[in-house]
């Protein structure tokens, strides 16, 4: 009897030592996830449903807290394809409010201007650096025919007023296009010698140009886009040979934002397609970008996901076939290791009902390597936002159909935001990024932000970067609320 009770001893110390060591590793794997507090911290409602929103930051100079620019419409988004184009039943309007709720100004655009990103892209831009962000518009000089892009001008606003204080004719070729061709315009801002330089482009898949702007709104330069790929529906502009002057991505060519001239163009003479998104990714530990590519099905051609260096050169590819829809980068991998996602889509359907996607297939890979990476969740719809400030990216359901919910990397689910996202990056100050979201039906616009967020500094050298301070501006122009997964 007693020497079985002391192997029965000697067992349970060994199996009680197993147990403590098991739940100490159980504690640490608990203690090395983040915790998170996310609360709506502010909350506005507008004059009815919302159908569809686009937002901004503003800066209205250093006497005056963060303000941010809502452009929104009861409509849902209006795409100029004839298969998914409708008549708008309300306007486009603008409101300027500060990081307090209080609403600054608000315009009617009236019935001149179509309600959507490619008719009417909006940029918030200090061109002549006087410390306070100018509001770029296109807008309509003969608002009974919404259509007449002859009478359309570049329209420039103050951003602490809202009122018109300048307007220029709003290039377009004389050239015959179809509806989808003609209404695809892009307002952007870049850095050249440390000055601001202004942007504005017309065209995706038919004839494309880009002009530039100096501050006295004289014009830098106007470059017609021929030959190689088509445009895209994103359009980050990047220093992606380090000389401190800016690069614009459109589509796969890189066109120097100071003379105009393209630096290069990724697979000329291989790709004349559409590449949906051109996502620029940082390799910090080299300080070298990298290009995520997605492409659409207009050339239906193998490969089609493609990253390149920062030369235009091939670095990996995936994928024989299929409409490669939409995409990003972000900082989910290993120690926060970059990961691309493309998504193949069967259908893509737009109405007055909003828009739908069937058929869908997520793709994720290590950036550098091309090497596949699984997801235990689905990422469509997903936005990438660094809430609590560690360098890594949590993930937003914002997006097409998305519900608001936010997940950790690994697809815990955090909360929710309650509808579809208008920004995710750091536009308050506050430490981690924010995430500004609307309500179809409530009418309602929120910031949602995590109360126990600590900026590491990991954080803070992104924040820092050039890179984030011009395409945090880009989210009211194009599909570009995805820009800074990549850095």
């Amino acid at each position: 009897m007693c020497e079985r009770t002391t192997l029965l001893r000697g067992f349970l110390t060994e199996a009680m030592f197993v147990f403590a060591v098991v739940c100490a590793i159980c504690l640490v794997s608990i203690a090395e996830e983040p915790h998170y507090d996310l609360c709506r911290i502010l909350q506005l409602p507008l004059d009815g449903p919302i159908g569809q929103l686009r937002a901004v930051p503003v800066r209205l100079g250093p006497d005056r807290p963060p303000a941010i620019l809502a452009i929104y419409s009861e409509d849902a988004e209006i795409d100029p394809y004839i298969g998914m184009f409708f008549f708008p039943k309300g306007t486009t309007k603008l409101l300027v409010f500060d990081s307090t709720g209080k609403i600054l100004w608000q315009k009617d655009l009236g019935p001149g201007m179509v309600s959507g990103i490619w008719f009417l892209p909006v940029f918030a831009f200090d061109l002549n650096s006087d410390g306070i962000d100018e509001i770029y518009l296109v807008n309509n000089n003969d608002p009974d025919h919404p259509l007449d892009y002859r009478k359309y001008v570049l329209e420039r606003r103050d951003g602490r007023t809202g009122e018109v204080n300048g307007h220029w004719q709003w290039p377009y070729t004389r050239q015959a296009q179809s509806m989808s061709h003609t209404y695809r315009n892009f307002i952007m801002g870049a850095t050249v010698k440390g000055r601001p330089v202004l942007l504005t482009a017309q065209g995706t898949y038919g004839p494309m140009f880009i002009q530039a702007w100096n501050s006295d709104m004289s014009k830098r330069w106007e470059h017609e886009v021929q030959g190689g790929a088509k445009g895209s529906h994103v359009c980050p502009v990047v220093d992606i040979d380090g000389d401190g002057n800016d690069e614009l991505l459109w589509g796969e060519h890189c066109i120097k934002v100071g003379t105009g001239k393209e630096l290069f163009c990724a697979d000329h003479g291989k790709w004349t397609g559409h590449s949906d998104i051109i996502q620029p990714v940082l390799d910090w530990q080299h300080s070298r970008w990298y290009i995520h590519t997605c492409r659409e099905q207009m050339t239906d051609r193998p490969p089609r996901i493609v990253c390149y260096d920062d030369q235009g050169n091939r670095v990996w590819e995936a994928l024989d076939h299929g409409h490669i829809d939409t995409g990003w980068a972000a900082r989910i991998g290993p120690e926060g290791a970059p990961i691309v996602l493309g998504v193949r889509v069967g259908q893509k359907v737009r109405t007055a009902e909003g828009e739908r996607r069937t058929g869908i297939e997520p793709f994720t890979f290590h950036a550098f390597s091309g090497e596949p990476y699984s997801l235990n969740f689905d990422p469509y719809t997903t936005i990438p936002v660094d809430l609590n400030g560690d360098g890594i990216h949590e993930l937003v359901k914002g997006y097409f159909e998305g519900d608001g919910t936010v997940l950790d990397r690994h697809g815990r689910v955090i909360g929710n935001v309650g509808g579809l996202c208008a920004m995710a990056s750091k536009f308050m100050d506050l430490p981690g990024e924010q995430i500004l979201s609307y309500s179809h039906k409530k009418g309602t616009v929120a910031i949602w932000a995590d109360r126990t967020a600590q900026d590491n500094a990991r954080a803070q050298r992104r924040y820092r970067h050039p890179y984030y301070k011009v395409n945090q501006k880009l989210t009211a122009c194009g599909y570009n609320l995805f820009n800074l997964g990549g850095l």
